[in-house]
């Protein structure tokens, strides 16, 4: 019973929560990947509906989704980014400030392009 006790304690723990975002993150992105891949086959194989592609990117849910993949992709370079300090770095108390400062920068990323988006 302890050590169920134990496992819902480590969910309330940043780092944990980190984890959740790259993995998350990282299974988004994947699913993201190939569907790019035929949007830009269809700019090489078929213009017409490339063109009508483009227009339906043009909808501000569409262009809300772009902010969120951006945000994804930051979040998942910022959670491989805090691997790799983990894999190299001897751990400090202070990294568990770096877990805030990884998200807030991925949330800024994710904002600025919001905000420059047309």
């Amino acid at each position: 019973m302890g050590g169920m006790k134990y496992a819902i304690a480590s969910r309330n723990h940043p780092v944990y929560w980190a984890f959740v975002l790259h993995r998350a993150s990282g299974l988004a992105l994947a699913v993201f990947v190939p569907v790019h891949l035929y949007t830009l086959s269809l700019a090489v194989r078929e213009a017409a509906r490339f063109d009508a592609f483009l227009e339906w990117t043009e909808n501000p849910l569409v262009k809300g989704g772009e902010a969120l993949l951006v945000l994804l992709l930051a979040g998942h370079l910022a959670g491989g980014l805090r691997l790799l300090a983990l894999e190299f770095l001897e751990w400090r108390d202070w990294q568990k400030s770096i877990v805030a400062i990884t998200l807030g920068i991925a949330a800024a990323c994710g904002l600025l392009f919001l905000m420059n988006a047309p």
